[in-house]
């Protein structure tokens, strides 16, 4: 079920990228989709324990190394004061959930975490001891996971209730943000055979979950090649490549052309070597497929950047809040 326990995470996704890429009759029907009028969402369904609010955010947030969770530094910060934005009297209300889709948990088919009390996984090797003793103990929301899968018409989505938990691309933004862990959180797995497109499409599915009080976070990184990595560049120094990837999805963001997103290969080698594997900007697609369905005349609109740098001068750290 879980590709990080089954088999090789680099040769994995390398082989299911190629699967991916395949021409289908389902890739293609999904693609032209995407690019036809958009998924709207469904009428808003009954939840037992999510009440109607105010229209959620919708945040992609770059997560980079692991040690951003403990080190002082601007994305950090800039992680910490946006936490604080969620407030009774602040920007945005209180979430009554937080639907995290990282990184870092990719499985065959679609699951979402559905225990009473999330596990906290430390998915890493070769840093301080302070980072292994880091726990993030939010609570988990079977109910919510179990009628949110149920909302969702296509794909299935599986339950996991004992297996997963929170790995290190939900917790190292979601504790910096949310430090007291009150919120309840579940995390969305992501089935990395699949072509970009049909994670746009079930990115589109979720916008309705932001009217009754979810707030859906993607954690990833618009960039993320690991083997170029230059220990110890200056968050001002990047390949030109990296520069030049962020910043043509940075246009398409604030262009609102979000569905095109999907097609990042079509950039060719700058997205070859800005993403070796994928798996790191996909999370930035369901985001964007929420916001899309939510406002498909202007997608683009209130779309605020922060941490437009970098990490290694192949990491870069763009995140992205919808109001």
């Amino acid at each position: 079920m879980f590709l990080s326990d089954r088999l090789s995470r680099r040769d994995a996704l390398a082989t299911l990228a190629r699967n991916a890429l395949a021409a289908s009759p389902v890739f293609n029907a999904m693609a032209s989709a995407t690019h036809a009028a958009p998924l709207q969402p469904a009428p808003l369904p009954r939840f037992s324990e999510l009440k109607p609010s105010p229209r959620m955010p919708v945040i992609f947030l770059g997560h980079g190394s692991p040690m951003n969770a403990i080190e002082d530094n601007a994305s950090r910060r800039s992680w910490q004061q946006l936490g604080r934005s969620f407030a009774a009297a602040g920007k945005y209300p209180v979430p009554q959930l937080i639907l995290c889709i990282s990184a870092h948990w990719l499985t065959r088919g679609w699951w979402v975490t559905a225990m009473t009390q999330p596990k906290t996984i430390h998915d890493f090797g070769g840093f301080p001891q302070a980072l292994f003793d880091q726990q993030y103990p939010a609570p988990g929301a079977p109910v919510a996971a179990r009628e949110i899968a149920s909302s969702i018409k296509q794909p299935v989505i599986g339950l996991d209730d004992h297996e997963w938990g929170l790995d290190h691309g939900a917790w190292s933004v979601l504790k910096p943000m949310f430090p007291e862990a009150r919120i309840p959180v579940v995390q969305l797995s992501m089935d990395y055979s699949r072509p970009p497109a049909e994670h746009f499409a079930l990115g589109q599915q979720l916008a309705r979950l932001r009217d009754v009080g979810v707030l859906i976070v993607g954690s990833g990184n618009t960039v993320h090649n690991l083997r170029a990595m230059q220990w110890g560049a200056g968050p001002d120094k990047a390949y030109d490549w990296a520069r030049e990837f962020d910043q043509k999805l940075g246009a398409q963001i604030e262009s609102g052309d979000l569905a095109g997103l999907a097609n990042f290969h079509s950039l060719g080698q700058i997205a070859a070597l800005a993403h070796p594997t994928h798996d790191h900007l996909l999370p930035l697609l369901y985001t964007a497929g929420a916001v899309q369905a939510s406002s498909p005349a202007s997608p683009g609109r209130g779309a605020q950047f922060l941490n437009a740098d970098f990490q290694g001068a192949s990491i870069a750290m763009r995140s992205v809040v919808w109001a």
